[in-house]
């Protein structure tokens, strides 16, 4: 019988987050792209046994935490999936603030406590609020974010045969995210089920994977599409909430506001000049779970003028388990059924 996983599960507005506690092997590398690298080339058979059936499911999110490799990290994290790895969750970072306080990595600081999270992006600064003694809400700071490309279309294939061109902006919030106003493909958020904006979502992120060169001036392996983010169109700044769905990997479907995409879209809302720096806008998901989003600093550097994003929200635990793995199972590598 194989090592035991040991696992402590939360939730962030209602997206899961598996946090890896034990039985995972040491995962070598210099930098945190580097431990990324390793884990996707020789330890992704594990990603599998957390992440899909039996064990997990097709929206199942984990994270393994690391030991970091930039002075003043408190830990270093890798974010996995239904697909594989991510460069950067915002969802996860909430829960990973307020677990690693939880787990004495930081000592209470009131009114405050302040940290930082080595994530594959970059270092990620945190800020958890102490309530009556206990974390609270949590936020985060991205690093630099920016719009890529504004007003794009792209070709997708429509049920029936049909082809259409779909409208479509390109950011930057940690990972890459196409990003569309869902009204451009007849759908209404509190209308339309889940299941056609998914669908819909994926056939944008399909087409841009097979036709679009994404880069990313700092490291080559930050230079692909995580996903598509469908819109209410609601840009502008205003004190109502804008909502959104993500649909990222191979068509997991987020249920909180996906705190990357929300860094994303407030760069493109401020390359269209529709929000000022310290202006809040409120981002609800489809479960009506929200993150707050501001900007919190405006950078220039080698990918033009960037925003940093502060996004906070809160997490929630569920459970904890340890999961083995019999040599006997046929189906000890997991599986998915959808």
């Amino acid at each position: 019988m194989a090592a035991a996983l040991a696992v402590t599960d939360m939730h962030t507005g209602g997206e899961p987050v598996r946090i890896i506690t034990g039985g995972w092997p040491d995962v070598p590398g210099a930098t945190i792209l580097d431990k990324r690298a390793h884990a996707m080339a020789q330890q992704d058979h594990l990603r599998r046994q957390l992440m899909w059936e039996p064990r997990g499911h097709f929206d199942m999110y984990g994270v393994l935490p690391v030991k970091p490799s930039v002075p003043g990290a408190v830990l270093g994290v890798l974010f996995m999936h239904n697909a594989g790895w991510s460069t950067m969750c915002g969802h996860a970072t909430i829960a990973l603030g307020r677990w690693c306080i939880d787990q004495g990595m930081v000592a209470i600081s009131a009114p405050v406590t302040r940290f930082v999270i080595e994530c594959p992006c970059g270092p990620v600064a945190v800020s958890v609020a102490i309530e009556d003694g206990r974390p609270g809400a949590v936020a985060f700071e991205s690093v630099p974010a920016f719009a890529a490309a504004l007003d794009q279309t792209v070709e997708i294939d429509w049920p029936g045969g049909e082809r259409f061109s779909a409208r479509y902006d390109l950011a930057y919030g940690g990972a890459f995210y196409a990003v569309a106003d869902a009204a451009q493909f007849g759908l209404a958020f509190g209308r339309d089920p889940a299941a056609r904006f998914i669908d819909t979502a994926a056939r944008v992120t399909d087409a841009l994977r097979a036709s679009a060169a994404i880069s990313h001036p700092d490291d080559p392996r930050l230079g692909f599409l995580y996903g598509t983010i469908l819109t209410d169109g609601h840009d502008a700044w205003s004190p109502e909430p804008t909502r959104n769905i993500c649909v990222f990997a191979e068509r997991q479907v987020d249920r909180s506001p996906t705190g990357s995409g929300v860094t994303a879209r407030l760069a493109l809302m401020h390359a269209r000049g529709l929000i000022r720096p310290g202006q809040q806008r409120i981002f609800e998901s489809v479960t009506g779970s929200r993150f707050t989003g501001e900007i919190a600093a405006l950078e220039r550097n080698a990918a033009g003028e960037t925003i940093i994003a502060r996004v906070s929200g809160r997490a929630h635990y569920t459970g904890k388990a340890e999961f083995i793995v019999e040599e006997d199972d046929p189906l000890r590598g997991g599986f998915l059924v959808r």
